[in-house]
C-alpha cells in the first residue's frame, strides 16, 4: 500500500512540513511518486519533477491537490526537466520558487534515475549504456545538489537528499554500471555535507535495497525475482512506503543531526 494523503486537509494539525517546498526529481513513478506523497502528507508543498511522464505526473498533483483544504495556491505543481541539463535544472528551481511565491526551496529530494534492464557484464556493456546511466544518476545528482547547494534556504531546514541503492555494498554482478554511477553519489554527498558548513543545510544519501517498482522488474525473469526475495531476511521484495518515511525524517527538523551519511533501507538484503 503507498503513502496517501488521508486526513491531511485537517487545518489545525500541526505538520513538521508545514509552509515548506520540497522539490522531488523522478516523482512520476516509483519510490519517488510515493516520497511525493509523503512529504504532502507532512505538510509540505512538492514540485514534482518529471522527464516524460507527464501524465503520471498530473495524476499525482491532481491527487495531492484534492487532498488539500485550500485549493490556493495548489500544493503540487508539475515540471518537466531533465536533469542531466544543467538549464533545465536551474528551470526546475526556477519554476518551483515562482509557483510558490518563495525566494528559496527548503528541500530536495533526488530520485531520477535509469538502470540497465540488460544487465550486461561490464565486459559486454556498451558505452551508450554506460553514459546515459551516468548522465542521469550521477550528473543528475551533481547538477541538482550544486544548484540546492547555492539556492537552498539558510539557518535550517535546509534538506539535500539523494537517492543512492544498497547495491554499493550488494556488488552484484550486471550491476557495474548502475552500482559505480550510485557509488560515486554517495562519495559526492558525503563531501558537499561537510562542505556546507555554516548554512545548516544537511545532505545525505539513502540507499535503498530490491524495491517492488517497475524498474526493479524490468527484464528480470519470475525465477530472478524469486531468488532476490529468498536472499532477504524479511522473505520480501521492499515497497516504496518502506522507503519514504526515511526521507521523511530526514526532510523534518527532528533529521538535522544526521548528516553527511549514507543510510541503507533494505530490510536486512545487505
Amino acid at each position: 500500500m503507498e503513502t496517501t494523503l488521508a486526513g491531511s486537509s485537517t487545518t489545525h494539525e500541526h505538520k513538521p512540513l508545514q509552509g515548506r517546498v520540497a522539490i522531488v526529481t523522478g516523482a512520476s513513478r516509483g519510490i519517488g511518486r510515493t516520497i511525493a506523497l509523503h512529504l504532502a502528507s507532512l505538510g509540505a508543498s512538492v514540485v514534482i519533477n518529471y522527464a516524460t511522464s507527464s501524465t503520471q505526473a498530473d495524476l499525482l498533483a491532481a491527487e495531492i491537490n484534492s487532498a488539500s483544504s485550500n485549493p490556493k495556491p495548489p500544493r503540487a505543481i508539475t515540471v518537466q526537466a531533465n536533469v542531466a541539463n544543467a538549464a533545465q535544472v536551474k528551470s526546475l528551481f526556477d519554476h518551483a520558487e515562482k509557483a510558490f511565491g518563495i525566494p528559496q526551496i527548503h528541500i530536495l529530494v533526488n530520485c531520477a534515475g535509469v538502470l540497465d534492464s540488460k544487465y550486461p557484464t561490464l565486459a559486454a556493456t556498451r558505452e551508450e549504456d554506460w553514459d546515459m546511466t551516468f548522465d542521469v544518476n550521477t550528473k543528475g545528482s551533481f547538477l541538482c545538489s550544486r544548484e540546492a547547494a547555492n539556492r537552498l534556504i539558510h539557518g535550517g531546514g535546509g534538506r539535500i537528499i539523494n537517492m543512492s541503492s544498497s547495491m554499493v555494498g550488494g556488488l552484484r554482478p550486471g550491476y557495474a554500471t548502475y552500482t559505480a554511477s550510485k557509488a560515486a553519489v554517495e562519495a559526492m554527498t558525503r563531501i558537499l555535507a561537510k562542505e556546507l558548513k555554516g548554512t545548516q543545510i544537511t545532505a545525505n544519501c539513502v540507499a535503498p535495497g530490491p524495491v517492488a517498482t517497475e524498474m526493479f522488474f524490468a527484464g528480470k525473469s519470475d525465477e530472478a525475482v524469486k531468488r532476490v526475495i529468498d536472499e532477504s531476511p524479511l522473505s520480501r521484495l521492499g515497497e516504496t512506503k518502506d522507503i519514504a518515511p526515511l526521507v521523511g525524517f530526514l526532510a523534518t527538523d527532528g533529521g538535522e543531526w544526521v548528516n553527511g551519511q549514507v543510510i541503507r533501507v533494505n530490510g536486512g538484503y545487505v
